[in-house]
């Protein structure tokens, strides 16, 4: 497929998108066809007053009376130009506020559906794409179509129809004057095409120093603490630097070919004025043409040569927006999720019995990370997953979670497969702390119902006391009420943590993930926590993913994992006297 395919099918695609808004376009279609009417209209009427109050003065000064306008000699023309200047400025008026507004409904249809998207994207896409280059789509590239819908594309519509209209009359007045006019304006067109094609690609090479240039921003933002830690200041800011001049390099040539092209058209639109002025003199001095028939026609040179002029300009707009709607339909078509089942298995609360039969994982299906992956466990019992950094812990549990989806084999929840029920299904049966603590921008007493929202107050404040939170919580300034940025930068890493634990605490799920869940809390909290969880994980069925192996010493199962498989699995006494993998790393942990 050719580039100019793939172009007319992203502009199908994009006008696709309007089919829900069919009143707007309508009206807006009939404003731009009168407000051209008028528009063409006008110069005509224009002149047939003008030769009238030029005859009127011949006729006066041949009789030696004083010229003087009334209403029975040229009121009811000068009216209703009058009038029918007011009405084109009105649709004028008209269709430029109803683009606006299908414009924005567009944007807004079109961020609906990426965040839509966004949710039915596996993990896959996002640990490929840089959180940056993803928000670059969603802002600078829908702002920009939204943009240019306003401004480029309604005025190349009218320009289309102006043009057409005013050079049906200028052919009329006269064939020659026009033919002039038009060598000049081909030449002009020439030009314009030839800079629009390059232009395509300059914006796309815009857009996407954009998101490169978002992505690199965000990461450093959000690791700012560590690289101050390694001075790598100088470095990042050389990164960043590098980025910010990739993208200035693409916008200066953008820019540049968006507006070099207007001065030199219209320099040649100047000396197609002059030509047919000179011209147009004899023809009047001959008779053969009439005042006002000559400033008509100037008049259709201006409505004409003016869209032409700002051709490139609209195209080029244009260029911009189809390169941020290719990027848009690009995010659209990414493969998603596999979806729900048409008649999921349902399974309002879990007993806790899984099971993991043959399964086998792989990021891509050619490099299987999981081969053989089997075990099982009953409800109220503790599986603990250890490992070295890299060996397939937190996969485990994503897959659990249907984070991912299995190349091979099947997991089990109280015998009903995964992929037989709904991702939102399962789910609501898992209660999940992680590692990397996320709150959001809210009070307090809104994060730990995150998962509750309809919790009542007492029900946050007795998981928080479950969870050991209660007390610092009250020292905050305005208690359970008081409000934390998205960062929680007002809170310490074991106070973040403590909050999500609190946050599960009033799930009260039936099945437990925990992801090294304690990592962030000091020793003592972290033996006030872990009776907390001892009481909270007694009847459940519990994963916990664990560097510190004292921490899970009391696990019912012990998966040890390597490379992504299960080497070794038991009981702790059973997995010390096999004096194997698991041995070796519990001894050197306290040697």
């Amino acid at each position: 497929m050719n580039q100019t395919t793939k172009q007319q099918g992203t502009v199908v695609r994009l006008f696709s998108q309007l089919k829900g808004q069919r009143v707007r376009p309508t009206v807006v279609l009939l404003s731009i066809i009168i407000y051209v009417g008028l528009s063409i209209w006008n110069p005509m009427f224009s002149a047939q007053v003008i030769d009238h109050l030029w005859q009127s003065i011949q006729a006066a000064w041949k009789d030696g009376t004083p010229f003087a306008i009334s209403w029975t000699n040229m009121g009811p023309e000068l009216l209703q130009l009058t009038i029918q200047y007011f009405f084109t400025w009105i649709f004028y008026y008209l269709q430029s506020y109803l683009m606006a507004a299908v414009a924005e409904s567009l944007n807004l249809e079109l961020r609906t559906q990426i965040a839509r998207k966004l949710n039915r994207l596996p993990l896959r896409f996002f640990d490929q794409n840089k959180a940056g280059e993803i928000l670059s789509r969603v802002t600078s590239d829908l702002d920009k179509i939204a943009e240019v819908l306003q401004t480029g594309l309604l005025k190349l519509i009218v320009a289309i129809g102006t043009v057409i209209g005013s050079l049906i009359v200028m052919f009329y007045y006269s064939v020659t004057l026009t033919l002039i006019f038009l060598v000049f304006m081909l030449i002009s067109v020439f030009i314009t095409r030839a800079v629009a094609r390059r232009n395509l690609w300059c914006a796309e090479e815009r857009q996407r120093t954009i998101g490169v240039l978002t992505g690199v921003v965000e990461e450093y933002y959000n690791g700012r603490n560590v690289i101050r830690a390694y001075n790598h200041e100088k470095e990042s800011l050389e990164k960043v630097a590098e980025a910010t001049e990739e993208n200035r390099a693409a916008n200066q040539k953008a820019d540049f070919l968006t507006n070099c092209v207007n001065p030199l058209i219209r320099l040649l639109t100047r000396l197609a004025q002059v030509v047919i002025a000179v011209i147009a003199g004899c023809a009047m001095l001959q008779g053969t043409m009439t005042v006002g028939v000559v400033q008509a026609f100037f008049q259709y040179i201006n409505q004409t040569a003016e869209p032409l002029t700002e051709a490139s300009f609209m195209i080029n707009s244009l260029q911009a927006a189809f390169a941020s709607a290719k990027r848009t339909f690009e995010l659209l078509d990414e493969e998603e999720e596999r979806p729900d089942p048409a008649k999921p298995a349902v399974l309002a609360r879990a007993k806790g019995n899984i099971a993991f039969e043959h399964v086998r994982f792989g990021y891509t299906p050619d490099r299987l990370l999981m081969k053989d992956i089997s075990f099982s466990a009953s409800p109220g019992q503790k599986i603990a997953v250890v490992g070295s950094t890299g060996a397939g812990k937190t996969t485990l549990v994503n897959l659990l979670m249907r984070f991912y989806e299995v190349n091979g084999g099947r997991i089990t929840v109280d015998g009903i497969s995964t992929a037989e029920m709904t991702r939102g299904g399962l789910r609501r049966n898992f209660g999940m702390v992680l590692q990397d603590t996320w709150l959001f921008g809210g009070t307090i007493a809104e994060n730990i119902a995150y998962g509750k929202p309809d919790a009542s107050r007492e029900e946050v404040i007795r998981a928080a006391k479950a969870a050991k939170v209660d007390y610092f919580i009250r020292t905050m300034p305005q208690g359970y009420d008081t409000v934390l940025d998205n960062e929680a930068s007002n809170l310490s890493a074991g106070q973040r943590q403590l909050l999500t634990i609190a946050r599960v605490f009033l799930c009260n799920p039936p099945i437990l993930i925990l992801d090294e869940a304690t990592s962030s809390v000091d020793t003592r909290t972290e033996v006030e926590i872990g009776k907390a969880m001892k009481r909270l994980m007694d009847g459940r069925t519990s994963f916990v993913i664990a560097h510190r192996l004292s921490t899970i010493r009391d696990a019912d199962t012990i998966l040890f994992m390597e490379q992504g498989n299960i080497i070794e699995q038991g009981s702790h006494k059973e997995l010390l006297a096999k004096k194997g993998a698991y041995a070796a790393l519990y001894y050197s942990q306290f040697e």
